[in-house]
């Protein structure tokens, strides 16, 4: 039986959007974004960048670090949404 793929939850819609914000906010296309984390050492195309952006992709912890150093801000920023959010999950279920 293939394995399920995991469904993306709050807090990964949540940094999805935040990394488009704030790489719109910071005037980045995505490619030039990409480039960036890339030069970090994290390798990354555009096309995944994008895939994190629409959901289409889950954005691992280490992507999200390097995505976040690359936009100059902290990790957490991009997660701050996921626990702000109304009606936010409790401990355990983000």
């Amino acid at each position: 039986m293939p394995p399920r793929p995991l469904a993306i939850g709050r807090a990964g819609h949540a940094a999805a959007h935040a990394i488009e914000r704030t790489r719109t906010a910071r005037g980045y296309s995505q490619r030039q974004l990409a480039a960036r984390v890339t030069a970090l050492g994290r390798p990354m195309t555009f096309t995944a960048l994008s895939r994190i952006e629409r959901t289409v992709r889950r954005c691992d912890i280490d992507d999200l670090v390097a995505i976040a150093t690359a936009l100059g801000i902290a990790p957490q920023t991009l997660l701050a949404g996921a626990l702000a959010a109304p009606g936010a999950a409790g401990a355990g279920e983000i």
